[in-house]
């Protein structure tokens, strides 16, 4: 019989998002969103060469206006969405400006996940998966992060955070204040949801210090990328937490096609629960997050 499920996922074409897409496609049609037509496409062939199916919506998820576009194209395709992966993310060293003139590391890990989520919540079947790709670096407290020198999310505003200004005190190295603020936006946001929406199930993944992917890839700085996508996966006390693109979409596939109605989990790179930063945890900054932002994309026509 044929499979009528259909699971979203955002940034697709490499790494954990093309070894995820690959384990959902067992599962349903598997709608493919991301900037590049011609990956898409490749990705799209490669399923459907397994006897599976697949669909490619071309959107740039820094874009708001092109997200809000997508999501309209993902509805007009009148399938059965039981998952949403908001999957794309990037930690460039230097600060760029999205579409809108928003900081893009912000743009595109957290407002452009934050309002297709919100574009397509009600949508989604009852008892849907949305899961988020978090990250520990959010967590001032955690230690691979405190032995690098990182300082945890510093979240002023959503309107600084556009602006790409960051609380002060942060890290030495460039990218890092931008990446951890735009993951504990986002983290703090998939908590909010799942309190706001129990008709639905809002979960978020720490995937590791995961070798293979193109996180930094868009970065100038070699050390970075050396440091991110090889040195921490193998070095104690990095290594504990270490995986690969294929052992953390296993986890995440698992995440988004469980029954068991779990909702504002934090899972760690083996899928067991974790916690946040305690900033994070707590439930008025989550509010404030999802307000502020709310606020902000409303700007946005």
């Amino acid at each position: 019989m044929e499979n009528k499920k259909a699971y979203i996922i955002t940034g697709p074409t490499s790494g954990i998002g093309y070894e995820t897409a690959l384990d959902l496609a067992k599962n349903g049609t598997v709608i493919l969103v991301g900037r590049n037509k011609e990956k898409l496409q490749q990705v799209e062939k490669t399923i459907k060469q397994n006897g599976q199916n697949a669909v490619s919506v071309v959107c740039d998820i820094s874009d708001i206006t092109s997200v809000r576009a997508a999501a309209q194209q993902i509805i007009e395709l009148n399938l059965s969405i039981a998952g949403l992966l908001n999957n794309a993310g990037i930690m460039p060293s230097k600060a760029t400006k999205s579409k809108q003139g928003f900081d893009m590391t912000y743009a595109t890990n957290h407002l452009g996940a934050f309002a297709l989520t919100e574009a397509l919540t009600p949508h989604l079947v009852d008892g849907a998966n949305v899961v988020f790709i978090a990250s520990a670096i959010e967590d001032p407290e955690r230690k691979p992060a405190k032995a690098m020198g990182m300082k945890g999310g510093r979240y002023i505003s959503a309107e600084a955070s556009a602006k790409g200004e960051w609380k002060e005190g942060g890290a030495k190295m460039p990218g890092i204040d931008a990446y951890a603020t735009s993951k504990q936006c986002i983290l703090a946001s998939a908590m909010a949801f799942a309190r706001e929406t129990p008709r639905l199930h809002f979960n978020a993944v720490e995937p590791g210090i995961t070798r293979g992917t193109n996180l930094g890839g868009e970065s100038t700085n070699a050390v970075v990328r050396f440091i991110f996508g090889h040195l921490m996966a193998i070095l104690p006390p990095f290594s504990k937490y270490s995986s690969t693109p294929k052992k953390a979409a296993k986890v995440i596939t698992g995440i988004l096609t469980d029954t068991s109605g779990k909702t504002g989990v934090y899972f760690d790179e083996k899928g067991q629960p974790m916690q946040g930063s305690a900033q994070v945890r707590d439930t008025n900054f989550q509010d404030r997050i999802v307000s502020e932002t709310r606020a902000l994309l409303a700007k946005v026509k």
